[in-house]
């Protein structure tokens, strides 16, 4: 058989190098009924807050050619739900088990990361930096390089196992994020996240979703990922985790 395993450095090695997406596959639990989870590299779970978020209003979901938008907004019970409830029903599946950590400040990200760090068969978080500044107004951490770079940081110091941080495209320039973040400390990169899009009823002349605007993803953004994993590939000397519009083998 070949050889499949990937090293992606402090103590994140892959059987494979398939990894779900988060938000795409809930817990992994969800999908045991129908496929052996434990084949997969890893499972990067849905988003997780340092509190309780319900989400955005309904309607949040909008179909469009060749792909969807969204605007869930990381709905979840919050990191100590997690540990308690969550962490247990996972934590012996025989994969690499990724946390995808959110916040709205670099204090949330912070504690939320100190957490996780915590469960021991937990080996690496995934940082959405994707995620409004309420503190500066709601700019989003990944799309200044200065942020990004604080927050990462600051989790740096409170999670010493392998940091993962999952870029915004919704920048004009991503080797400047990457770059940023990898000084740092992160271990390794991920992208893309979600294209900023909007979806509008033409009977109504209405949007679609609740929020106006959402994310973006589905093969349409394929080109779009492939373009900015080449360009943050040739920027970083860390691991890069490519994501965006795979749908199957020949995508990836």
């Amino acid at each position: 058989m070949v050889n499949l395993t990937v090293d992606l450095g402090k103590g994140l090695v892959l059987k494979n190098p398939v990894i779900t997406a988060s938000g795409t596959f809930g817990y992994g639990l969800e999908y045991a009924d129908f496929f052996d989870i434990s084949k997969l590299g890893g499972i990067i779970v849905k988003g997780t807050t340092k509190l309780h978020r319900e989400g955005n209003a309904y309607p949040r979901l909008a179909e469009t050619p060749s792909g969807m938008i969204n605007a869930v907004g990381l709905k979840n019970k919050g990191v100590d739900y997690f540990v308690k409830h969550i962490y247990p029903k996972i934590r012996d599946i025989a994969t690499n088990m990724i946390v995808n950590v959110s916040g709205a400040s670099v204090e949330d990200y912070v504690y939320t990361a100190s957490q996780i760090n915590a469960l021991e068969n937990i080996p690496a978080i995934e940082l959405n930096i994707s995620c409004p500044n309420v503190k500066q107004g709601g700019m989003t951490f990944g799309t200044d390089p200065k942020a990004a770079a604080e927050v990462v940081s600051a989790v740096r110091k409170a999670y010493n196992k392998h940091l993962m941080v999952k870029l915004t495209p919704n920048v004009t320039d991503i080797a400047s994020i990457a770059k940023a973040v990898e000084a740092a400390g992160a271990d390794s990169v991920s992208l893309i996240n979600t294209l900023m899009g909007m979806a509008v009823n033409a009977k109504t002349r209405r949007p679609v979703l609740s929020t106006v605007t959402g994310g973006l993803s589905g093969p349409c953004v394929k080109p779009v990922a492939l373009r900015m994993v080449w360009q943050v590939s040739n920027a970083v000397s860390i691991p890069v985790v490519g994501l965006g519009g795979i749908s199957n083998a020949e995508d990836a």
